[in-house]
């Protein structure tokens, strides 16, 4: 399968092809959702879309790596040299890391802004200082270069029959709304990491603070002042959705029945972190294979009417 996508995707430098190799394999091992999702795409434009996971993966990995020898100051360190690496490979030279290869060949291929990179390792590096938001418009700051710039990588790798400028914010809500439902499934993990990323006045508002919340990770029991909390931070997450929804439509036909699987099954999650009683503090709520594989079945039932009925719609090509 993966020769298929990258001859496919008209990728033949052996080591280039090597570098998308690993994107594939840490999208597979790590992005299950993601993953299954993906497997929906046209195979050309697969490999893009594991490129741009696999970077993302290995900025995460550094920041959460709490066995890094000198905590915060190695993963500074080492986000540093990702950061001129990916800075060195976009201008032309090999990537010391083969992700960071295959991440600076997808950029050149799509298009894709540099500075969409750039926002997303800021974020990454504050994740090594800050441990809490305040409010919501705090932690959208955080998200714009974790989460909505991944929504506008993406956009490009996907195509769009309308402009990106009409396109791009539906883009972007989705990936924060992507970036909210793991914040609501991951409190305990979080927590773990001595993190809490939902903000800190909808908590309040519902009498939680982190004191709280670290009492029942450690005691393993349950307060109906958490359970209220994650309800409202959910029905928060699900107006993201909404506001991401119209852009599905905007894809290219043969892009919406991969992002449209993404959007049912992560959307899911919400639906089983409130079957589960709103626990996430204490365990992982999580989608059964049995439904993710009824909703790619599904996805797949669209892509053979899409290639039925009609050509894929051009990509609008317009100046970055």
């Amino acid at each position: 399968m993966t020769r298929r996508e990258l001859n496919a995707a008209a990728i033949t430098d052996p080591a280039l092809r090597a570098a998308y190799e690993r994107c594939r394999r840490l999208n597979a091992r790590h992005g299950k959702t993601y993953f299954l999702a993906t497997r929906l795409l046209p195979a050309s434009r697969r490999p893009a879309v594991h490129a741009l996971y696999g970077f993302a993966r290995l900025a995460d990995d550094i920041v959460d790596d709490l066995a890094a020898p000198t905590a915060t100051g190695d993963r500074a360190r080492r986000l540093q040299a990702l950061s001129h690496d990916l800075r060195t490979a976009m201008e032309g030279s090999p990537g010391r890391q083969p992700v960071v290869t295959a991440v600076a060949h997808t950029a050149q291929r799509y298009r894709i802004p540099h500075r969409h990179f750039d926002d997303f390792l800021t974020s990454m590096r504050s994740d090594l200082t800050v441990t809490d938001y305040d409010t919501l418009d705090a932690l959208r700051g955080y998200m714009h270069g974790s989460a909505a710039v991944i929504g506008l990588q993406m956009l490009p790798v996907l195509g769009h029959t309308t402009s990106r400028v009409e396109a791009a914010p539906h883009a972007a809500a989705l990936g924060e709304a992507f970036q909210l439902t793991n914040f609501i499934r991951d409190v305990g993990e979080d927590l773990d990491r001595d993190r809490v990323y939902l903000p800190a006045d909808l908590l309040a508002s519902e009498g939680v603070d982190r004191d709280l919340l670290l009492w029942s990770r450690r005691t393993g029991r349950r307060d109906p002042r958490i359970t209220s909390a994650l309800r409202s931070a959910a029905a928060l997450t699900r107006r993201f959705y909404a506001a991401a929804e119209p852009g599905l439509d905007m894809l290219e036909p043969v892009a919406r029945p991969c992002v449209r699987t993404a959007f049912v099954l992560y959307g899911e999650i919400l639906d089983a972190v409130a079957r589960d009683g709103y626990a996430s503090v204490q365990r992982r709520s999580s989608v059964s294979p049995a439904r993710r594989a009824a909703v790619a079945a599904s996805g797949l039932a669209k892509i053979a009417a899409v290639r039925l009925t009609a050509r894929a719609a051009p990509v609008v090509e317009e100046p970055l």
